[in-house]
């Protein structure tokens, strides 16, 4: 009996032991989309007025937990009944990350408003309404980077068990979601940090300087993060695109691969718009319709 119980207990030993390094594999292989994953959800979770900076994110978190408590499960279904509709998923993932990406550079270079008419549009926006519409698009955005995620850590898995995979998959989900999250509240409560250190130190000597570099570097960041995490979004895309259309993975050999996959993200995002844009215009018609 004694030696039952230690020979299950050596069988989960070793089962933790086959996990930890196959999560290690998988965390590796999925760094890069984990930083355009932080880049991209941080420029999201920011410009909210203090006090809503942390429920904000937190209700992110929440949908990001939730977006993979969908996929995980979902995943593991595919792949192991059927494979190809992982591709297709990618591919359509792939398309609305593209059309994110080059709507903000279209917005930057032609829809620009000048700053008096900033501060207009953000006193008129503010309140609950673009707030929600901002965590949606947070989370909706969350959800095809946890797609990406998700299905490179199953791929790296592939050939181990089925109980292996779904520890694997679920302990990389995990660590993705409160990783990114929770440097992304370090992020935008730099300001608040810094403030305290000047108040603490009375606007005097070690403290107080590095209170204000906090202050000042935040701006500064968020607009950093803003460029990289659209620059991130075209090529998390556009990545997608080239490895997983032959035609275009063959014809775009020899270029280097930051070059391919921007171009790719780019031309994608164009076709994307106004297939977009139009889906847009034909659900506010329908939902107008329905009000009337």
């Amino acid at each position: 009996m004694a030696s039952g119980f230690f020979a299950v207990l050596d069988d989960i030993a070793a089962l933790m032991d086959d996990v930890a390094v196959t999560t290690k594999l998988a965390a590796r292989k999925t760094a890069g989309i984990l930083g355009d994953d932080l880049a991209v959800n941080a420029e999201k979770a920011t410009g909210f007025l203090s006090s809503r900076e942390l429920p904000v994110l937190w209700a992110i978190t929440k949908g990001s937990f939730i977006n993979k408590l969908i996929i995980v499960p979902i995943a593991l279904l595919l792949s192991a009944f059927y494979p190809p509709a992982i591709k297709v998923i990618l591919l359509m993932g792939g398309l609305y990350l593209a059309y994110e990406g080059v709507e903000k550079i279209i917005e930057f270079l032609f829809h620009r408003e000048k700053m008096g008419h900033e501060v207009v549009k953000e006193v008129q926006e503010e309140g609950n309404d673009a707030e929600k519409t901002k965590i949606k698009s947070a989370v909706a955005t969350d959800f095809i980077l946890s797609i990406e995620i998700v299905i490179i850590a199953l791929g790296s898995v592939a050939n181990e068990p089925l109980l292996t995979q779904i520890l694997t998959v679920s302990a990389v989900a995990i660590l993705a979601t409160v990783g990114v999250y929770g440097i992304v509240a370090l992020i935008v409560r730099m300001d608040d940090a810094g403030f305290n250190l000047i108040k603490r130190s009375d606007d005097k000597g070690f403290f107080a300087a590095l209170g204000q570099f906090l202050v000042k570097a935040l701006p500064v960041i968020i607009k950093i993060l803003g460029v990289v995490g659209t620059i991130a979004l075209i090529l998390v895309a556009g990545g997608i695109f080239v490895h997983n259309i032959e035609y275009l993975h063959h014809l775009l050999t020899g270029i280097p691969a930051l070059v391919s996959e921007f171009a790719a993200g780019i031309v994608f995002g164009l076709i994307a718009i106004p297939i977009f844009a139009g889906g847009k215009k034909l659900f506010s018609l329908i939902k107008g319709r329905q009000l009337t």
